[in-house]
């Protein structure tokens, strides 16, 4: 067999194995994370809106966008796209659903969702 169709066998092979390999990794992270180690399974993951609501109902009061973006990065880690969740907002307001806006870009809970 000529050298250069054997080093593309042997390649090829290769690429295989590290693919099945990192396959095998990925399957053994996920089964870690899927059980904690007491043996419950971790909490669902919030939604963006689930984590505005959150800060915006533990906090009490109305606040400004910035100020939201700031609490949610500080207590879930996650980065918000300013116009993105205001418009996500905005689309709950018009539905009356969870938010209201009480100024520009500054937004609360509705009273009966605080809980």
């Amino acid at each position: 067999m000529p050298n250069n169709v054997r080093d593309d066998i042997i390649e090829v092979l290769e690429a295989v194995s590290k693919a099945q390999l990192n396959t095998l990794r990925h399957l053994r992270q996920s089964a870690r994370q899927e059980v904690s180690p007491g043996g419950a399974k971790p909490a669902k993951s919030m939604s963006q809106i689930e984590m505005v609501h959150d800060i915006l109902r533990r906090v009490g009061r109305p606040l400004h966008i910035s100020e939201i973006m700031s609490l949610v990065a500080k207590r879930h880690g996650v980065t918000l796209d300013r116009e993105s969740i205001v418009s996500a907002l905005a689309k709950r307001i018009a539905r009356k659903d969870r938010f209201v806006r009480t100024g520009p870009n500054t937004f609360s809970v509705l009273p009966d969702t605080e809980r």
